[in-house]
C-alpha cells in the first residue's frame, strides 16, 4: 500500500493572496518578515499538525534520503490504523508501541495530530516519529515534543525528544460582512488573534453595537512554526481597525525590562481609559434611562446598562481601581463596587458570584475577572447590570466620553515611533493592495 500524500501535497496554505494590476503578481500576506524589537506576553497556543518535508533523492554513490510519510490522526483511529496508512510492516512494531513504558505517549491518539514515518529504498522503517505535543510551553520557550522510535538490537528503541519553535511574524486583513469571527475566520486568524483585538481596541470601540458591514481590520502578529506548519500563536505587534470610517491603531511596546503595553500610533496608552463593557460578545437587554420596571411595573430611571449573559458569563473590570464593595445590596444582588481613578467610580450587579478570594480593599487592574454573571436580587433572568458613576452620580456609559488615555513620556518617544516605523509600512502595504484590488474590481 503506497503512503497517503503528505499534508504539503494536499493543502496549499495562505493567509491571504493579493494581487497587483501590473504583471498579475501574487503576494502572500501572511509570511512577510519583520524584525522582533521586543518580546510581547507570553504566547497563547494553537496546535496543529506538523507538516513533513518532501522525499529527497540524492545523486551519485551517496545513500539516498527515506521517503517520508505522514498522516493526521482521525476520530477512531488506532495505532494498527496508523501504520497500515504509513505503510509501516515491520514485524513486532506493534506490540512494542502498545506495550512497552517507553513508548506510552502513543497510548493517547489525540485526532488531528500527526504521526511520520521514514522508509527506505526497501521499504523497510528507518524511524516514526508521532508529535504529539505540537506547541508547549517550557523555561527556555515555545517547544515541540514527539516520539521517536528507531529499529535497534533487532527490536525496537522509543525516545522522547523536542525542539525549539521557530517565531514568524505575520499580517492578516478582514473585512465585516457579518460579524467578526466570521471575517477572521475568512482572514485565517487564529481566534486568539481575533479575541485579543477586542482587548486591546476594547476601549476605543463597543464590540457589541458598534461594528458595521464593511468595517475592516488589518493585523501583525507572530505565530510559532515547526516543520513549516503553525504550531501556536504569539501576540498581536501591531493592528490598524477602520470602524463606521474612523481609523483605530495600535502597537506592542516594552521600553527595556519594564512591563509592556499596547498604544496607538500617536503613541497613547490603550490602557488606563475605560472598557466599553465588562463582558465579551454579549447583548444590551436594557439601556440607561427611563422605563418600566420589570418587577416592580412602574416608571422608574435605570440607572445603567444592562447585559443579558447566560449565568457564570465571567465579568471583567472596566478600567484599574480598587474594590470598594463586594457583598450583597438590597436589589442588587451580590454586587462589586470599584473605586477607579480621580473621580470615577463602576458597579457591577446581580452577579452569581465572586472571583476566588476577592475582598474589599483590592486592587484590580483592567480586564481582570472580578464574578460571574446571575440573576441575584433583583432580577427576573440572568444579567449583568453596570453601572458608571462620575463624583456617585451614575452617567449612561454608552454616551458619557471616556478619560484620556495616557501618553507617553517624551524620553521614550524616540524608541517608540522606532517601533511604529517597523510596523505601520506591513499595515500601510494591505491598505495599499486592498485599494489596488477594488480598482481592479472596477475596470
Amino acid at each position: 500500500m503506497m503512503p497517503e500524500a503528505t499534508p504539503q501535497q494536499r493543502r496549499h496554505h495562505v493567509t491571504r493572496s493579493l494581487l497587483f494590476a501590473a504583471g498579475g503578481l501574487f503576494l502572500t500576506a501572511a509570511a512577510l518578515a519583520v524584525v522582533q524589537p521586543s518580546t510581547p506576553p507570553e504566547p497563547i497556543f494553537q496546535a496543529r499538525q506538523t507538516l513533513d518535508l518532501p522525499p529527497q533523492h540524492v545523486a551519485g554513490d551517496q545513500k539516498a534520503a527515506p521517503y517520508i510519510a505522514s498522516t493526521r490522526i482521525r476520530r477512531g483511529d488506532t495505532v494498527s490504523d496508523l501504520l497500515n496508512r504509513l505503510g509501516v510492516h515491520e514485524d513486532g512494531l506493534l506490540a512494542f508501541l502498545t506495550h512497552d513504558e517507553r513508548a506510552r505517549s502513543i497510548y493517547k491518539l489525540y485526532p488531528g495530530r500527526t504521526v511520520q514515518a521514514a522508509l527506505d529504498e526497501q521499504g523497510r522503517m528507518v524511524w516514526l516519529r508521532y508529535t504529539h505535543t505540537p506547541g508547549t510551553t517550557e523555561k527556555s520557550g515555545l517547544v515541540s515534543a514527539w516520539l521517536e522510535v528507531r529499529p535497534a538490537d533487532g527490536g525496537f528503541s522509543a525516545q522522547e525528544r523536542t525542539t525549539a519553535a521557530i517565531r514568524e511574524t505575520r499580517i492578516a486583513e478582514g473585512e465585516i460582512t457579518s460579524s467578526l469571527f466570521g471575517a477572521a475566520d475568512q482572514a485565517q486568524i487564529p481566534d486568539a488573534i481575533t479575541m485579543e483585538m477586542v482587548d486591546i481596541l476594547g476601549s476605543r470601540i463597543d464590540f457589541l453595537k458598534d461594528l458595521r458591514k464593511g468595517d475592516r481590520f488589518r493585523i501583525v502578529y507572530d505565530a510559532y512554526m515547526h516543520d513549516g506548519e503553525e504550531v501556536g500563536t504569539g501576540h498581536i505587534r501591531a493592528l490598524e481597525f477602520i470602524n463606521r470610517g474612523k481609523t483605530y491603531s495600535a502597537v506592542w511596546f516594552q521600553k527595556g525590562q519594564e512591563s509592556g503595553g499596547y498604544y496607538d500610533f500617536s503613541g497613547a496608552s490603550l490602557k488606563g481609559a475605560f472598557l466599553r463593557t465588562a463582558i465579551k460578545f454579549t447583548r444590551i437587554s436594557s439601556r440607561f434611562g427611563m422605563r418600566m420596571h420589570p418587577i416592580h411595573k412602574h416608571w422608574t430611571g435605570h440607572k445603567g446598562v444592562d447585559y443579558a449573559a447566560p449565568s457564570g458569563t465571567p465579568i471583567h473590570a472596566t478600567a484599574d481601581g480598587t474594590v470598594e464593595f463586594i457583598g450583597r445590596q438590597n436589589g442588587y444582588g451580590n454586587v462589586i463596587i470599584l473605586k477607579n481613578f480621580g473621580k470615577y467610580s463602576t458597579l457591577y450587579a446581580h452577579q452569581s458570584r465572586f472571583a476566588k478570594g476577592l475582598k474589599k480593599g483590592d486592587r484590580v487592574q483592567q480586564g481582570q475577572l472580578i464574578g460571574y454573571v446571575g440573576s441575584t436580587g433583583w432580577a427576573t433572568g440572568p444579567h449583568l447590570h453596570y453601572e458608571f458613576r462620575i463624583d456617585n452620580r451614575p452617567v449612561d456609559p454608552l454616551a458619557v466620553d471616556l478619560p484620556v488615555a495616557r501618553t507617553l513620556e517624551p524620553a521614550d518617544r524616540k524608541a517608540f515611533q522606532d517601533v511604529v516605523a517597523l510596523y505601520r509600512p506591513q499595515i500601510e502595504l494591505m491598505a495599499r493592495l486592498q485599494d489596488s484590488r477594488i480598482q481592479i474590481a472596477q475596470q
